[in-house]
């Protein structure tokens, strides 16, 4: 296994960071680090002899954080910004539909299992409605808390 990412390099992470509960003094699940921050390594190891671990220290955040490395890109790689991440709860802001099939409509509740970023016209996700994942657009999306009736 050879690192990626060599001692100093930029690099931005592309998902969320949260407490694993290696983070000490912070509680479990509670956010270090947001999506699309650049840090710097610091240093890199291994974890269970088969994953890279670098130390990356976000220095605006003022936190040292382990991040894999798949977790991270290139600072000066394209980043594209989007509105859902994974888990997120969604609902459709039109019919979505299969074959003709409405399959969920606006006002459904929904969650994003995959966020893909270089979709082609622009950023997609896997979005789970009622049993059903579906390949759906960002511009057909909304946030579930900004529908009446929403938790």
């Amino acid at each position: 296994m050879r690192p990626k990412y060599e001692y100093g390099e930029p690099v931005r992470v592309i998902r969320n960071l949260r407490n694993d509960g290696t983070y000490p003094g912070e509680e479990t699940g509670r956010l270090l680090v947001r999506r699309g921050s650049v840090g710097y390594v610091r240093d890199v190891g291994t974890f269970l002899q088969d994953q890279l671990i670098y130390s990356v220290d976000f220095v605006d955040e003022q936190r040292m954080v382990g991040c894999r490395e798949q977790e991270l890109q290139a600072a000066t790689d394209p980043w594209v910004p989007t509105r859902f991440e994974f888990r997120d709860k969604v609902t459709p802001n039109v019919d979505l539909a299969i074959r003709g099939e409405v399959v969920a409509r606006p006002g459904d509740a929904g969650e994003i299992e995959k966020v893909l970023r270089d979709a082609a016209g622009g950023p997609a996700y896997h979005a789970r409605f009622n049993g059903r994942t579906l390949l759906v657009p960002e511009s057909t999306l909304e946030p579930l808390d900004n529908v009446a009736g929403g938790p």
